[in-house]
């Protein structure tokens, strides 16, 4: 991401940023940065009917707006940010209070202004602009006759292709099941070298259950050899075999957990959060006053002075409600002066939909708390 501009308040956070994406990446920071009431200025296009003497005529008018956000929508695949607002400056084409959507799109600039700059959406901001490359991984979770070829950044987990192939069975017809197989390889070894950067990522798995990923390894070392493939070539150390149940995207979490690949990616931090989220999983079942979540309890071990590590999804910080917002952070900046590790999941990451799924928010705990006596009238941890 490129920051072309920042006046932000060191008094109040008031302010604003001038931004450009460059990468589809850029676009889920810029998401997790936007609420609603927040205002955005870009440059969009609106029908503009006008009115003759004989006829009506519409034209597609370039214009620059500025809105007030109203709703936001954000697909990953389609790479672009849709907002609905309404408009808060005089505009020749749109009259104030107009409603109009604006779409955020890799390399064209915008400006964001909010009434508070709050540190997490800071942190993101900064993190986002740092020009140094983030570890990414690239995987292909594959059973027989499906295959899915995943990107996986610190924030999100992308399908670039879901290839799917009738196998017939091997009993029946050997050369059709044999010729099938290849023709599913195929696709898969074709889908790998479009989607995959072998620049950019720091490795590339292949899991699945049995010896598929095997099957396919081979099969793709001989072509790469025989067509002089050498993407494929010059990286082959960089491809990893694990095991996966099965070929559907949420099995990925189990491949993150492999050994093999902690090992050699043990700096990344999707890994990061994987490993302590199953951590806390753990401690639940061997040690549950070391394992607390939802809202209250985490406060009351902070109170106690025992978070050691807070893993939270940044889901809780776009809620639309402000309270809501600023309590989430607060609980993040009081952890950081405790002392305590924190984890922000994404919630578009398989290890941010398992946290959800416990509301949103836990921590491990330094010592065993009895937590007993905790009202628990939080609606995020009530299930409310």
């Amino acid at each position: 991401m490129k920051l072309l501009k920042r006046d932000i308040s060191a008094k109040d956070g008031a302010g604003s940023v001038t931004l450009i994406a460059e990468e589809g990446e850029d676009l889920w920071h810029i998401y997790n940065m936007l609420m609603v009431g927040d205002r955005i200025r870009c440059s969009t296009f609106r029908k503009v009917v006008s009115e003759g003497d004989t006829a009506v005529t519409t034209q597609r008018v370039r214009l620059t707006i500025t809105v007030e956000v109203t709703a936001i929508q954000f697909e990953p695949s389609d790479q672009c940010i849709r907002l609905n607002g309404k408009n808060v400056e005089q505009n020749k084409h749109v009259k104030l209070g107009g409603y109009h959507t604006v779409e955020l799109e890799p390399n064209r600039k915008f400006t964001i202004f909010k009434d508070c700059w709050d540190t997490i959406v800071i942190e993101r901001l900064e993190e986002a602009c740092d020009p140094a490359k983030q570890a990414t991984l690239a995987a292909v979770v594959m059973q027989q006759g499906l295959a899915n070829v995943c990107l996986i950044t610190k924030h999100m987990t992308i399908v670039k292709a879901k290839i799917e192939q009738s196998i017939p069975r091997k009993r029946g017809d050997a050369s059709s099941h044999s010729k099938a197989l290849k023709k599913f390889y195929q696709k898969i070894m074709d889908s790998v070298l479009r989607h995959v950067d072998f620049n950019q990522v720091k490795c590339i798995l292949l899991a699945s259950p049995g010896y598929v990923k095997d099957d396919f390894y081979e099969f793709m070392m001989n072509k790469a050899q025989q067509d002089q493939l050498k993407d494929i070539i010059k990286n082959k150390s960089m491809f990893l075999l694990v095991h996966s149940s099965s070929g559907y995207k949420h099995d990925l979490d189990e491949v993150l957990k492999s050994p093999n690949l902690q090992s050699k990616l043990a700096d990344t931090a999707a890994l990061k959060e994987v490993e302590a989220l199953e951590l806390f999983f753990k401690m639940l079942h061997v040690d549950p006053d070391r394992a607390y979540y939802s809202y209250n309890h985490v406060k009351y071990a902070l109170e106690q002075g025992a978070v050691e590590t807070l893993m939270i999804t940044d889901s809780l910080f776009r809620s639309n409600e402000i309270s809501t917002r600023k309590k989430y952070v607060k609980l993040v900046e009081d952890c950081r002066e405790a002392g305590a590790e924190v984890l922000i999941f994404s919630a578009l990451h398989v290890s941010g939909q398992q946290l959800e799924q416990m509301s949103g928010v836990a921590a491990l705990l330094r010592f065993p708390l009895n937590a007993d006596d905790i009202e628990l009238n939080d609606p995020v941890a009530s299930g409310n």
